[in-house]
Parts: C-alpha cells; structure tokens; sequence
C-alpha cells in the first residue's frame, strides 16, 4: 500500500526505498512485531473475558496439561490481525502471489475459527467433524491453487537435481491443494504444547523467505539451478510478516502460556506455508523444512493405522509430543529439543539450493 501511495504522491525518494524488497520484509517484519505485542494483553484479555473456561482439556492427556484451564484459546486471531496489517502497509497490492496465500491464509483462519468456538460453546475438544473441515480447507485451498498455478507451470521440481522436473499437468492443481490442506493440518496437529508450534512455523517461514526472494530473482535462480518465479520474491514479506506476527504471538504463548493459538492460528499458519512452498515452486523442500510438523502428523497416522488393525499402539500418546511427555520428559524439555529439530531441518531445507 505504502509503494502505491508513494507511487500516487511522487516521493521518489520514498519510492525508491519501498521498491527494495529487502526493506520492506525488514519493515513489514518490525510493523507486525509491534503491532502484535500493541494489541496482545488487550486482545487476550478479551478472549479471556468473552470464552470463560478457555479451551477445553482433554482428560486422558498428559495430566501436568490439566493446571492449563482457563487458558483461553483463538490467539490465532492476534496472529491474524498483525500479519494482515503488516501486509496491506508494506506489500505490493497488485501481485497475486500474495493474494492468493493471504486468501489461504484468512480462509483456513475462519475454518479454524469456527472450530474453536464450537470447542468452546459446547465445552468439548470435538469440534467440527473431520470431513466437513476437510471438505472446507480443499476449497479454500483449490481456488488459491488455481490463482496460483495460472502464473507458473504445473511441473514438479526435485531438489538436490539440476532441471529435474515431473509435468503433473491438471494433476498439479490436485497435489497444489493437497500441500496446503497437508501443511495446515501438519501444523495443526503439532500444536500441543507451550510454544511447540509457533517457533518451528517461525523458523520455516524464514526459511521459505531466503527461497522465495531467491526464486523470485533470475540472476540467483540460475545460479542456483533452481526454478525461477518471477514475482515471488514478494513473498519474502508475506514471511516476513508472519514472523513478526508470530513473534509477538510468541511472547504472550511462552510457557506458562496466557493464550493458546487454537485451531484459528495453526490452520491458518500452516495453509499460509503449503501456499508459499507452491508459489515458490519448493512443495517437496517443504517437507524437508517442515520435516518436525510431517513427523507429528505421521505419527498419528501411524498410530491410528495399528490400532484399528492390532488394538496396539506403536506410541504412548499421538502426536509424538504427547510421547516424550508419557517418557518423562518436561514440557520445556519436549518443545526446546523439538525447536533444536526445526532448526537443523530448516538448515537442511536451505541446503537443497546448492547441493545439485
């Protein structure tokens, strides 16, 4: 808004400034930071007020989990309200890249809305069914895929390879959605704990930032051997922005946490990588980057596999988090080894853009 702006009133110097994409991811990274940590304790407060009992636990968790009701939950709207601000300031209004993961990310936002205020109303960690929210989330997801596959191909790139490329064809719209639907969940799912989830979002989306800006510059791409995107290294500050507003997020969510994200914020978080990982043309190094969320979804699944089929659990508790807890482990001890994990994994993600 703020190019635009400048553009209108001919401040050239202005202008100049803004055009550097470098700026801005600074800028819109500072202005959802502040902006967060500004509205918080207002915003939890209200949550507070409005929710009563907060989120509700389940009884046949870990039993440290059941000192934190009254938390309130729905933090993913502060996250939500920061990370849009940010944004319409400081990106550029007419790259559809950004529209395109923004509509991901508001659109898996209210899903997960709905789903905690049903949690909350009806005091039960149910919610919407899973079909219904599945059948929501492809929706969202397949208008945004087409919004974005429309401005690149529909090939499918291997890292680790020089100009290795499956052509999926039509099939890339399904796999498009099917990468954001998987992220938003995979994020979802992780977030269990104090900080668990927030922070490895924050590392990835940094990650994704450094290849979008890098994917988005022809220069860098052919260095590289990488695929080039022209506009995509706008999405350096829609990660920007998300990571500002995850730190503020992330100063009220320390443990003990005043205020839980919810369904609100990891869904929505979550789509908003699935989108920027297509965009980028970097779906597959998004599992690698977010190799701790396919880790936490893979260990329901395969829990939930056994059972039905042998009445035994491979795990003691689905997720993996809730795991390390049944083994002994504090919650700290869970969510700074987990972060240790992201990190690492992050760094091995960024690796894949020069070892070819």
């Amino acid at each position: 808004m703020l190019y635009l702006l400048a553009e209108w009133l001919g401040f050239e110097g202005l202008l100049n400034l803004v055009r550097y994409q470098t700026f801005r991811f600074g800028a819109a990274l500072f202005t959802a930071l502040v902006f967060g940590l500004i509205i918080g304790p207002r915003f939890i407060n209200l949550l507070r007020v409005r929710q009563g009992k907060g989120q509700p636990i389940r009884e046949d968790g870990p039993q440290t989990h059941l000192a934190k009701r009254g938390t309130p939950t729905m933090g993913g709207l502060m996250i939500l309200v920061a990370l849009v601000f940010a944004l319409l300031l400081w990106m550029d209004l007419t790259n559809p890249f950004v529209w395109a993961c923004l509509a991901v990310t508001i659109g898996f936002g209210v899903i997960g809305f709905i789903d905690d205020y049903d949690k909350v109303s009806k005091a039960s960690h149910a919610g919407l069914s899973g079909r219904v929210r599945l059948l929501l989330e492809f929706a969202v997801a397949g208008v945004a895929s087409y919004i974005i596959v429309s401005q690149i191909s529909t090939n499918l790139y291997v890292p680790f390879f020089s100009d290795v490329e499956i052509p999926l064809g039509p099939v890339y719209y399904v796999f498009a959605a099917f990468v954001m639907v998987g992220a938003g969940n995979a994020v979802n799912l992780t977030d269990g704990l104090d900080g668990l989830a927030i922070m490895p979002v924050i590392i990835a989306t940094g990650a994704f930032a450094l290849i979008a800006y890098l994917v988005g510059r022809a220069d860098f791409s052919e260095y590289l051997g990488i695929p080039h995107v022209p506009g995509a290294g706008e999405l350096a500050i829609f990660c920007a922005a998300i990571m500002g507003a995850g730190l503020a997020f992330l100063w009220f969510n320390a443990p003990p946490a005043a205020v839980f994200m919810g369904d609100t914020g990891s869904l929505a978080l979550g789509g908003a990588l699935g989108a920027i990982a297509v965009a980028s043309h970097h779906e597959v190094v998004l599992a690698i980057v977010g190799g701790l969320f396919v880790l936490e979804a893979a260990s329901v699944i395969i829990q939930v596999f056994w059972f039905k089929r042998t009445g035994r659990r491979v795990f003691r508790m689905a997720p993996i988090h809730h795991h390390f807890e049944q083994l002994g482990w504090s919650e700290s001890k869970v969510v700074i080894r987990f972060w240790i994990i992201a990190i690492v994994l992050a760094l091995v993600g960024l690796a894949t853009l020069k070892l070819r």
